[in-house]
């Protein structure tokens, strides 16, 4: 079979990994969850047990869970390199460099202003205190990763990779949340206008929005959540 990709919404930040296996052309499939819902039910767990997304369910039918591990088994397949490098090359290892910096400190530091959205009950110190903790933790890892590339249309290297895919996933939380504008880091904003303009991007952000836009043709449709559940869950972990 082909692998699945469970990936969430709304802004999730697994619309990269779509994006992903557009570029990378192989045939694949899509299982849409609502974050704010669906994810968190009980059953959920037997896909992911932190409830989380993405997650991707192997051609063997074994869960994979974490960014990291979902891209590692990714890179394995593209024996072509169209997402990735040749491993332990200059390219590979800078790829691998930039996607666990986007997917820890770059991606966590949007923590606090997810929780101050999510809480059930905010209370107004509580939820201006976690916008300030937000905030600053946002612009300065957006800081450091704008040190970090160069001056080229990527990521890494000529096209886009799975690290490029893994930023654009997140990148647009900046917009969501409204910490700053995107041209106050120049090079960032100059790879996220590429990559939003990017066909795959176009693709994987519609059908996040439930739109059926006509993509490379790697895409083969959508399984429900329950029939995953019911074919591939395990026991939580």
């Amino acid at each position: 079979m082909e692998p699945i990709l469970v990936y969430g919404h709304p802004a999730g930040s697994s619309m990269g990994l779509v994006a992903a296996l557009e570029w990378l052309g192989q045939p694949y499939r899509l299982c849409r969850v609502d974050m704010l819902g669906e994810m968190r039910e009980p059953t959920y767990a037997r896909i992911n047990g932190r409830h989380e997304t993405p997650a991707l369910i192997t051609p063997d039918g074994r869960p994979v869970s974490e960014t990291m591990a979902i891209a590692q088994w990714l890179a394995a397949q593209d024996t072509e390199h169209r997402v990735s490098f040749t491993p332990g090359s200059p390219e590979a290892n800078r790829m691998w460099q930039m996607l666990g910096f986007i997917n820890t400190g770059f991606t966590g530091s949007f923590s606090p202003l997810w929780i101050a959205l999510e809480m059930e009950e905010p209370d107004p110190g509580t939820i201006s205190v976690l916008h300030k903790i937000g905030k600053e933790g946002v612009i300065g890892r957006h800081d450091k990763l704008e040190a970090l590339v160069g001056d080229g249309p990527y990521l890494v290297g000529e096209r886009p990779s799975l690290a490029d895919g893994v930023l654009i996933g997140v990148a647009r939380w900046l917009d969501f949340h409204g910490v700053a504008a995107p041209e106050r880091w120049p090079r960032l904003a100059a790879i996220r206008r590429r990559l939003e303009a990017d066909p795959a991007v176009v693709f994987a952000t519609a059908i996040e929005n439930g739109d059926t836009p006509r993509g490379s043709g790697a895409c083969l449709g959508h399984v429900g959540l329950a029939d995953v559940i019911a074919r591939y869950g395990r026991d939580a972990a």
